[in-house]
């Protein structure tokens, strides 16, 4: 039985970020608070966050920005800059053609800031929440370099790369807690409805039921009872680590630090973020931003709070003089493979092509994980389901077999 979740309402905020410039702009969520944490965590600090009011007709229409939708923009700005279409026509056309009202509204919001004087990257780091400070640095670099339709290019590059690995990792979590959902309910269903029939009928035997019925029958009378308190404890503890790991910063390390230990999901984890650092640091210094400045990027963008504490502290090592490879390697977080490709690429000057290279491994790693771990969680979840319903099913017709042998 599904708990019922907050639902979300948009929230209209002001800020200023690190350089002192006002920003603003538009996210949905369940709370002010929860959208001033995102800022912050954004590094925005927030002057104003109020609810949006709503639309005379229910607000119809409005839609919701994904990384898929930036990843899109991205492409089609690259096409249409190489094709030498102008900065301002190619907004307007993306943007009137784009299926998303949210998106549009965004389009046209960053093509009338460009009218109005300001650079693209200016107008784009108005918007954090949808273009992160990675997006806007390598934007930056691109229009200082006159090569801006190769660095968007290349930012659509890692953003569709990026959200392909994200996929297929939601795919493979999301396959067995959906089984493991519907065996719950499936569950619930039989011992509230279809046991106390059998019940009954079994009240007219006159004889000894056998232990694992007794037990069946025992677990529907409890669940009869207190079906609620198994579904507000459900719902409690998914509220209660939802709003943990939204809020503590402790407990966001500890659970990072769960995960790349974990069995079978630890390492598919752990080669998801070393592609997503290789693959970003590769893009930022494809684009010429100094290493010590990159590291500040990928920190934030490793997707791992052990990650991201050990790359800033690399950062501080490399700021010192040491060479990337030998950071890496102090750090006990990177396979000897990588951190030999780097030193490789430090040689040879290459270590842009080098970090794709890596990055194309590990991407590939992933892939074919998921698909090792899906291909053997279909046997195993067809088992469990078996075994639940199964066994369910079995305990109410052993006492209809056991007088079946005694006739």
């Amino acid at each position: 039985m599904a708990t019922k979740t907050a639902s979300k309402d948009a929230f209209i905020w002001e800020g200023t970020d690190r350089k002192g410039t006002k920003v603003k702009g538009e996210t949905e969520s369940t709370s002010a608070a929860l959208v001033k944490a995102e800022l912050r965590r954004q590094g925005i600090i927030p002057k104003k966050v109020k609810k949006k009011p709503k639309s005379l007709f229910g607000g119809a229409g409005k839609g919701k920005i994904t990384p898929k939708d930036i990843a899109l923009f991205s492409r089609q700005m690259s096409t249409m800059m190489a094709s030498g279409v102008p900065l301002v026509q190619s907004f307007d056309i993306i943007g009137k053609g784009h299926d998303n009202p949210a998106m549009q509204k965004l389009i046209m919001t960053i093509k009338g800031d460009v009218e109005g004087g300001n650079t693209f990257a200016d107008a784009l780091a108005k918007h954090p929440l949808q273009f992160d400070s990675l997006y806007v640095n390598l934007v930056t670099a691109g229009e200082h370099a006159g090569i801006l339709e190769t660095l968007l290019d290349k930012i659509a590059t890692y953003k569709e790369k990026t959200e392909a690995m994200k996929s297929k990792i939601k795919k493979a979590m999301f396959y067995p807690i959906a089984v493991v959902v519907v065996a719950f309910i499936i569950t619930a269903i039989l011992l509230i409805f279809v046991v106390p029939q059998f019940e009954s009928m079994f009240s007219n035997f006159g004889a000894d039921l056998p232990a694992l019925t007794l037990f069946v029958v025992k677990l529907s009378e409890i669940f009869q009872a207190w079906w609620w308190a198994f579904v507000a404890g459900i719902g409690g503890v998914v509220y209660v680590l939802g709003q943990a790991k939204q809020r503590s910063k402790k407990f966001n390390e500890l659970l990072d630090k769960m995960v790349l230990k974990a069995p079978i999901i630890g390492p598919i984890i752990t080669k998801a973020t070393i592609a997503r650092f290789a693959r970003t640091l590769s893009t930022m210094f494809a684009a010429g931003v100094p290493l010590v400045e990159a590291m500040n990027t990928v920190a934030g963008a490793a997707g791992n709070s052990v990650y991201t504490k050990a790359i800033l502290k690399m950062r501080d090592e490399i700021s010192t003089g040491n060479q990337l490879n030998v950071v890496m390697l102090q750090s006990r977080l990177f396979p000897n493979m990588v951190t030999q490709m780097v030193a490789i690429g430090e040689e040879a000057g290459s270590i842009d092509s080098m970090l794709a290279k890596v990055a194309d491994f590990y991407e590939q790693e992933v892939d074919d994980a998921v698909d090792g771990l899906t291909s053997l969680l279909e046997p195993l979840i067809m088992a469990f389901l078996g075994v639940v319903v199964g066994g369910l099913v079995i305990a109410m017709y052993l006492p209809i077999f056991k007088m079946g042998s005694v006739v």
